[in-house]
């Protein structure tokens, strides 16, 4: 949970907020798995529980379909395992900094069993978008259901 902005020291290194490295190691993971998101400017990070759900995602297709194929190619494919070093930071590759288009600082959002990694004004956009986009589906629900999120009582 919550989101944390931090600065690449001069030698291209960023680290990883504590909450962060505490849930990686409850996961038992030693390092840090990361792909540049199929959804958005950003990197998708995590553990162990990331794989996990890309195993599963994966395993819904048939053995050499051509979807599950695409999948594993865009998602193993394109994953890189960054070390942690012992001060609790990872070097991003210029590959993953490129498709976030990363220069000087990072965002990092909690998103439950894994994290994502903004440049931070791309973030800000994205936020204020995904909170209009949820306050007009409030409406829409609302507007279905009666009263529902009325504060009327």
């Amino acid at each position: 949970m919550s989101t944390y902005t931090m600065r690449l020291d001069a030698k291209g290194r960023v680290s990883i907020p504590a909450p962060y490295r505490a849930v990686l190691a409850k996961d038992g993971t030693d390092g840090l798995y990361c792909h540049p998101s199929l959804a958005e400017p950003a990197l998708d990070a995590g553990g162990n529980r990331l794989i996990g759900e890309i195993d599963a995602l994966i395993d819904r297709y048939p053995p050499y379909s051509e979807e599950r194929e695409e999948l594993a190619a865009a998602l193993y494919g394109t994953s890189e395992t960054l070390r942690i070093d012992p001060e609790g930071r990872v070097v991003l590759t210029e590959t993953l900094k490129a498709h976030a288009g990363i220069t000087d600082q990072v965002a990092f959002v909690g998103l439950g069993h894994k994290f994502r990694i903004w440049e931070p004004e791309r973030l800000k956009t994205h936020l204020a978008e995904a909170t209009q986009r949820v306050r007009e589906m409030r409406r829409a629900i609302g507007s279905r259901t009666g009263n529902l999120g009325s504060s009327a009582e």
